[in-house]
């Protein structure tokens, strides 16, 4: 059977955490556990899942905030692109910028992730893509038929840059580079809204495509 990747949407910002697992396996990974982490969690615990890995596309706050919940439940390490340290370590920062209280006390990265690097838990396989551009170490991961790109590409848009370490012609090359030389068919699970497809923005995306006065796609 396939991997099931179950989206959990939740919180302010609407940021989607996502469970991923492949029954009869009894191994998952929790990916940016937001403010729906909790919500995860149960469903994983009756569905008698062990999650064995939380996987950070990024650390802007509303993909961290479960993150104190989700280790105290699972005892899973914690991956993180190292570019991202300094967003992760100023979460309360974040938090005050949005007028928001400071998250739980988070705990320290296990693991550091790096461009081409390979993840195996269990059935599941991932291709780690560093992807910045909405956030210095963004990164992508990518597996077969499927890829979980926090904020890069969304439905029919692309990640803000004007947070501190964006950069919009970065991010647009990225996608390129890194998305959009995936299948058509791949599906795209976004940190925001409903999933989409590489084809699908590829020919579509108004912020990536020609005839709509976006960046222009060998």
């Amino acid at each position: 059977m396939p991997p099931i990747v179950r989206p959990f949407p939740g919180g302010l910002f609407a940021e989607v955490t996502y469970l991923v697992y492949a029954p009869p396996a009894p191994d998952a990974v929790l990916v940016d556990p937001g403010a729906a982490a909790p919500e995860a969690l149960r469903f994983a615990e009756r569905q008698g899942l062990r999650i064995v890995a939380l996987l950070l596309t990024h650390a802007h706050l509303d993909h961290i905030e479960g993150v104190p919940a989700a280790t105290a439940a699972t005892g899973a390490p914690l991956y993180l692109h190292p570019a991202d340290a300094p967003l992760y370590e100023a979460a309360a920062e974040q938090a005050a910028a949005f007028g928001l209280p400071a998250p739980p006390p988070l705990p320290t990265p296990d693991e550091a992730l790096a461009h081409g690097q390979r993840l195996v838990f269990g059935p599941l396989t991932f291709e780690v893509r560093h992807l910045p551009g909405h956030a210095p170490g963004h990164v992508v991961f990518v597996a077969d038929g499927f890829a979980l790109v926090g904020d890069t590409v969304f439905r029919g848009s692309i990640g803000r840059t004007d947070l501190p370490g964006g950069d919009l012609p970065t991010l647009v090359d990225g996608i390129r580079r890194q998305l959009f030389t995936l299948p058509d068919a791949t599906v795209l699970h976004p940190g925001h809204g409903p999933e989409t497809t590489v084809g699908w923005e590829r020919r579509t995306n108004p912020f990536l495509v020609p005839q709509y006065g976006g960046s222009a796609f060998a």
